[in-house]
């Protein structure tokens, strides 16, 4: 759908201990691809046992990628119906392109750009115009919220709002900490696609985080632990009684969980 997230993917420096992780803690099983990235890299498909569509990939920080600062991290991929032209638009209205329009083949066409606040994420346009059935929303192992902490709510929200056409869905007050304004599209989602705010000062910079929905949040806690990962903040509940927790992989990349109970 366009203006929705649609894909997720790690970049990491040790694809084959970051595999592993996630597979112990999130329960994916793996499917590999020989030469699936742009570069031709390889490349590895997160499912959710029982579906053959998958919930998220990953590949090896290239040489190239390092030597221009690329890092452990998840991305999301917006689809978009023109990159080209969507890529532009972000160009023109402050933000920024970091990887040009380029063609994945037999796969589709992409781009990496950021928010004016820095802030990344990936366009993206398939090739392929009908996807195999995936598992219901909120099933453990599918990704259900996209977040950004921003350098300014309120601007980072005017802005993806004329980029995606997202709409305001519930605001929560966090007292100091400012408002959390979840978002939709179309109406999408009972309590909206994700949410954004304003960074608070301990956070170095803007970006985006990604959650995947785990069965229970004490026991996915535990398992992040057990494979060698950093629990960074929680476990916590949060309006609307789901429980989260923010983690670090052993590669440094940062992802976090969500569960209905703790």
């Amino acid at each position: 759908m366009q203006g929705t997230f649609i894909w997720y993917e790690l970049m990491t420096t040790d694809r084959e201990a970051a595999t592993a992780f996630y597979r112990d803690v999130i329960g994916w099983q793996v499917k590999e691809f020989a030469h699936m990235t742009a570069q031709g890299e390889p490349y590895a498909v997160f499912n959710v046992p029982g579906y053959d569509m998958g919930s998220a990939g990953t590949m090896a920080i290239t040489a190239d990628m390092a030597k221009n600062g690329a890092t452990p991290a998840w991305c999301g991929y917006v689809g978009v119906g023109d990159v080209d032209a969507k890529a532009r638009e972000f160009a023109d209205h402050g933000g920024a392109v970091h990887v040009p329009p380029t063609d994945i083949p037999n796969v589709g066409r992409f781009a990496v750009v950021a928010d004016p606040h820095g802030a990344y994420l990936n366009l993206f346009k398939p090739m392929m115009t009908e996807a195999p059935a995936g598992p219901p929303p909120g099933t453990p192992g599918t990704l259900g919220w996209s977040e950004l902490m921003a350098d300014d709510g309120e601007e980072a929200f005017a802005f993806y709002s004329k980029m995606f056409g997202w709409e305001k869905a519930m605001a929560v007050d966090m007292g100091a900490l400012g408002t959390y304004q979840t978002f939709t599209k179309d109406g999408v989602g009972p309590g909206g696609i994700g949410g954004m705010m304003t960074r608070i000062p301990d956070m170095p910079h803007a970006f985006w985080s990604y959650y995947t929905n785990v069965e229970a949040i004490d026991a996915a806690t535990e398992r992040v632990k057990a494979a060698g990962g950093e629990i960074v903040n929680g476990p916590m509940e949060v309006p609307g009684g789901s429980w989260i927790v923010q983690c670090r992989d052993p590669q440094g990349a940062h992802f976090a969980l969500v569960a209905p109970k703790r």
